[in-house]
């Protein structure tokens, strides 16, 4: 089995990556401070400066993106020129990462003024600032979400995020691809990129440059999307299940009953977890495929090992009756 990658925090993002990652979403325009896309953010949250436009600093979110909306920026205007540059000045000295003004609003004479001279970048934004707090936040969580990399084939199996792991060469991409043929769909092939989402929920995706693309041993590289249609390639899912495949030996523990319940760690959540042992005649794809369907049973309410157990429990019960 391949050795596992360490899990990656992410404690900072710069400005440049917002801006990258954020694309069209966050329509953000450079007014100035070009030479500050490198500094650094450090909270995923947003800060509203109100209190600070007072002159009240105390537990101000310095770490975090200052958002001026419509309110901020009537109150600055209210301000003497002078009293806006003291302001500011306050405000710049705490090397905030960017500043974000709202609803195509201009920015004063002196927001403009110490941003450039700080170095602090000053966007404009034409979307309201309740939907650019909304949008922002999702890119953040994004971005700051504890990630790591896990060697297998991702796929979703009847809605059922499904990994499958083992050794090179044990058999993962040929299951892949006889569930494609089946209608499933691939996420990742060979090394899947594990994000966690809202501290709750493993989401795994490809890379950009391998996406839709899969390496079986013999035919080389496989474009899936060319071969089976586009509905058999999907950009992400969440990690329901993970299916180590390993090959068999004589007297190796099997499962029978169905009644232990094993589990694999990503990112601090434990995801169900199968071992099926390798044998020649096994169709792998149908066994992965049934477990991918116990699994959506499970999730809605129902246990057949248990409730067949029960049964039995209950049969015998009667019997010494």
């Amino acid at each position: 089995m391949p050795l596992r990658a360490q899990p990656k925090i992410v404690e900072s993002i710069s400005v440049q990556d917002l801006v990258n990652a954020s694309d069209k979403a966050l329509q953000l325009n450079l007014v100035c401070g070009e030479r500050g896309l490198n500094r650094l953010i450090r909270d995923k949250s947003i800060n509203r400066p109100a209190l600070a436009l007072t002159g009240f600093f105390k537990n101000f979110g310095a770490k975090r993106i200052q958002l001026f909306g419509a309110g901020e920026m009537a109150y600055m205007r209210e301000l003497p020129a002078s009293r806006q540059l003291e302001i500011m000045q306050r405000m710049v000295d705490k090397h905030v990462p960017c500043i974000v003004v709202s609803r195509h609003l201009l920015p004063t004479p002196a927001m403009e003024k110490l941003a450039e001279e700080s170095g602090t970048p000053l966007f404009r934004t034409p979307l309201a600032t309740k939907d650019f707090s909304a949008q922002t936040i999702l890119i953040l969580e994004e971005l700051f979400a504890p990630r790591v990399a896990e060697h297998g084939t991702l796929m979703d199996v009847k809605g059922i995020g499904t990994l499958i792991r083992g050794k090179s060469g044990v058999g993962k991409s040929e299951c892949a691809l006889a569930l494609i043929e089946r209608g499933h769909s691939l996420v990742a092939d060979d090394l899947v990129y594990i994000t966690l989402h809202n501290e709750r929920y493993p989401v795994g995706k490809s890379s950009d440059l391998n996406r839709g693309y899969m390496e079986c041993r013999g035919l080389g590289i496989i474009n899936i999307s060319e071969l089976f249609g586009i509905r058999s390639v999907r950009l992400e899912k969440e990690i329901n299940l993970v299916v180590t495949f390993k090959e068999w030996k004589q007297g190796m523990d099997e499962e029978r009953t169905g009644l232990e319940h094993d589990t694999f760690e990503i990112l601090g959540i434990r995801v169900p977890h199968i071992i099926l042992p390798v044998r020649p005649g096994r169709d792998m794809a149908r066994l992965v495929e049934v477990a991918a369907m116990i699994e959506a049973l499970k999730l809605l309410g129902h246990d057949s090992a248990k409730e067949f157990n029960d049964r039995l429990i209950a049969f015998m019960a009667g019997q010494n009756q």
